[in-house]
């Protein structure tokens, strides 16, 4: 079989292997920019844009990636070969396995070299919303407080440089000026991250940076520019060497970067556009008043479940989710987090059956096609945990309501977090912005059982809750012992 390159000429023949764009790439414009051009994007937003133009020729929203670090030059110049074209390949619980080339995406551009280009697509007239994936630690502010980081020396830079941006902040604040400057509306904001009112965050953050570099920007920037709120879901592991020589060794495709997912995909949106939306309603994604009880649904149940796994699971060795779910402890243990623990504290969520909804995340943690690992999962702890795990520990406290779940996570962490090793004395690679922070707070664990705790920016007053630190103590103690969490988590099912 003759090995075809992926890139826009070459597409006729690699049709006849895979589905391609029917599409004419050529007729689409840029309506989104979107900054942060990961896997979760290619799995999702593109996807959902895909469906449009392939279906309803929806030919003015088409993407253009933006990528502002120097680690997004490897994609970038995969996406230069390929025409940003890039292979979506679904894998079902049963074995079925989907690939579909994705042509949503029409231009990458790489901030770090070219950053009035980016300023200037994200100005144009065509340009109608500026998505972002960044990641929870993208959006700078202290989890603890709330409050905008200020002292991150790109942000200092930026204040004193408005010209010379480094982050999304400066760059979306440099373009929102411009479009004023031309009497331009603005575009919407559309943050696609993993964090509860991610609209309202992004919102705060861009006005606190905004009022700093730009008063007079930022009172526009208030009364005009809208940050929906959005919940999204679909889980995507990091793309392996084996995925990419699946598709040369079946389909004969040289795709130096395509992206794995479930068939699980949704998208809730905050219908609050101030320049208008693509109807993407037309391919499932729902539109509402107010996603709150959706995202904090998906948030403390899903998300979590994911760190109520992947920590514990890096301890035990575990290498990936499903190997988690394949062992009846771990998965009886998150389903009663689920049950005992997360559930009571949630809202009613119109139209969700939530035992359906628990049943449908057993269900995607153990498809064995989706290998997503622990080590990705238990990445950025530190952003995760006080958004996804801590509150439901917090609320359950102010309730009377059962903690023993959440607190053995806590507690594994802290292990997780001195230690660095996995219960064969095996090194964990820790992959946290906090590592440093993190590792010396746990460290003074054997001499202080709540030295952990008083990490405050993550923890806030948790330490003065004496429930809590008792029965944090008492696990830490026999974590300490022989490491053996999974023999403890035994004991609570």
């Amino acid at each position: 079989m003759e090995l075809i390159q992926l890139n826009q000429s070459n597409l006729a023949p690699i049709a006849q292997r895979i589905d391609c764009p029917k599409y004419d790439r050529q007729q689409v414009k840029t309506g989104i920019v979107h900054v942060g051009v990961g896997g979760f994007h290619r799995s999702h937003q593109a996807y959902y844009i895909q469906q449009l133009l392939e279906k309803y020729d929806a030919y003015d929203w088409g993407i253009c990636g933006v990528g502002l670090r120097e680690v997004d030059r490897n994609i970038y110049e995969v996406f230069k070969k390929q025409d940003c074209l890039y292979t979506l390949v679904v894998k079902h619980l049963d074995g079925k396995v989907e690939n579909e080339v994705i042509g949503a995406l029409t231009d990458f551009l790489l901030g770090v070299d070219t950053p009035d280009l980016v300023i200037d697509k994200m100005a144009h007239s065509d340009t109608k919303i500026v998505s972002l994936t960044i990641t929870e630690g993208g959006y700078n502010f202290n989890p603890s407080t709330g409050e905008f980081n200020f002292e991150n020396p790109d942000i200092l830079h930026e204040l004193h440089h408005p010209n010379e941006p480094k982050t999304v902040f400066g760059f979306i604040t440099a373009a929102l000026r411009k479009r004023r400057g031309q009497e331009l509306p603005p575009f919407t904001v559309l943050s696609c991250d993993n964090i509860q009112h991610n609209g309202d965050v992004a919102r705060n953050m861009f006005l606190a940076f905004a009022k700093k570099q730009d008063p007079e920007l930022a009172d526009w920037m208030e009364k005009k520019v809208y940050f929906p709120n959005t919940m999204v879901d679909r889980i995507t592991p990091l793309t392996t060497i084996s995925d990419i020589d699946h598709l040369k060794n079946t389909y004969g495709i040289i795709d130096e970067w395509p992206v794995i997912s479930e068939p699980f995909i949704q998208w809730v949106v905050e219908d609050k556009f101030c320049n208008g939306r693509p109807e993407l309603e037309k391919v499932g994604v729902k539109f509402v008043p107010d996603v709150t009880p959706y995202e904090k649904m998906k948030i403390r149940l899903l998300n979590a479940g994911h760190s109520v796994l992947g920590i514990p699971g890096a301890i035990d060795n575990k290498p990936t989710i499903n190997a988690c779910m394949r062992d009846t402890v771990f998965a009886m243990f998150m389903r009663q987090f689920m049950d005992k623990e997360a559930t009571p504290v949630l809202d009613k969520v119109e139209g969700i059956d939530l035992e359906k909804y628990k049943d449908s995340i057993e269900q995607r943690f153990a498809n064995p096609n989706i290998k997503d690992s622990v080590s990705r999962i238990c990445s950025e702890s530190s952003a995760k945990l006080p958004k996804f795990l801590i509150p439901t520990l917090q609320e359950n406290l102010a309730k009377g309501g059962s903690i023993e779940y959440a607190t053995l996570v806590l507690a594994t962490w802290c292990y997780y977090s001195d230690k660095s090793v996995n219960k064969n004395h095996e090194p964990l690679e820790i992959i946290d912005i906090m590592k440093t922070e993190l590792h010396q707070a746990a460290k003074e664990t054997q001499k202080d059982s709540l030295a952990f705790l008083r990490f405050k920016e993550i923890f806030d007053n948790l330490v003065d809750n004496e429930r809590f630190t008792k029965l944090y103590s008492e696990m830490i103690q026999k974590i300490y012992e022989d490491g053996d969490v999974r023999g403890l988590m035994g004991t609570m099912i």
